[in-house]
């Protein structure tokens, strides 16, 4: 069983969903938290120091008591704050914490459906915390027909969804519309992580925050984090400028990138797609056998 830092009970424990202020938000509650990915499966890894400079982390499941309660803006602003500043500044949670949202419900309809997601979670998941004791539903897996059909339907559409938003990207940068051109990457960089989640999974959470997306797709294959190199502060903060190009390049007048800077992302992007591709593909593969042997 993984170790939960303490740091990270407490924030998640203590947070507030919410001023009650009406009989729904009276009832609320957080059901359960599970801990998944490499934490719970016992194959984190912890090098930070390294040339790579990798760390693995936290993945939590959220289960809350009603769906309004998975809206992250409106009721989990204060986590996300002090999750934040306990790793960045007060140095209580020693690795980074990321965390999704749902009713058990939709654990239990993604279960029935056989998204390989939620049958990781329901395998290999440590439960940290449940005010209710009811068990997740059985798995339900697809035929390995149905898999491939679904993992073939998402590629055919996330994928060439990516490369039209990246061709996008470059003709803002030809024609030097550089904050628009750091926009239309981060929405590549985004498509192309929902598209190897959904291929690989049958899941992918409902954000857009890129550093999320990275640390879920990292999971899958480790070919995805040597993408962004980690090992000197000028290219960590490269990636962070793109993360923030989803608001700050449409709204604030401060949002500044060079073309040099575009040209290092630009190059990123395109090693991403070529490994995304090749991930996909190879599962996609993998499926094709399993329904040929079926």
């Amino acid at each position: 069983m993984a170790h939960i830092p303490l740091g990270i009970r407490a924030a998640t424990g203590e947070s507030s969903l919410a001023i009650a202020t009406s009989d729904w938000k009276k009832r609320g509650r957080i059901d359960k938290i599970i801990l998944y990915g490499s934490y719970a499966r016992g194959g984190w890894v912890d090098e930070p120091h390294t040339a790579k400079g990798f760390q693995s982390d936290f993945d939590l499941l959220i289960i809350v008591s009603d769906k309004r309660l998975t809206d992250r803006a409106a009721y989990w602003s204060k986590l996300d704050e002090r999750l934040i500043r306990e790793f960045a500044i007060t140095k209580t949670i020693h690795v980074p914490v990321n965390y999704i949202l749902h009713t058990l419900q939709e654990v239990n309809d993604g279960l029935a459906h056989g998204r390989y997601f939620f049958m990781d979670v329901k395998r290999d998941g440590v439960v940290v915390y449940q005010a209710d004791q009811t068990e997740l539903h059985e798995p339900k897996p697809k035929t390995p027909k149905q898999a491939l059909g679904m993992a073939k339907g998402y590629f055919d559409e996330w994928y060439p969804a990516a490369m039209r938003k990246h061709k996008l990207a470059r003709d803002a940068v030809a024609q030097e519309f550089n904050k628009e051109a750091a926009f239309l990457l981060h929405q590549t960089t985004e498509t192309l992580y929902h598209c190897v989640l959904l291929v690989c999974t049958f899941y992918t959470p409902h954000v857009h925050n890129l550093a999320f997306l990275r640390s879920q797709a990292e999971l899958i294959d480790r070919r995805l984090i040597d993408i962004w190199p980690r090992d000197n502060r000028r290219e960590r903060a490269m990636f962070d400028k793109l993360k923030e190009a989803y608001v700050k390049a449409r709204y604030s007048a401060h949002y500044k990138i060079s073309a040099e800077e575009l040209a290092w992302l630009g190059e990123r992007v395109d090693e991403l797609g070529q490994v995304v591709m090749t991930i996909c593909n190879e599962r996609i593969a993998e499926l094709e056998k399993a329904a040929e042997a079926a």
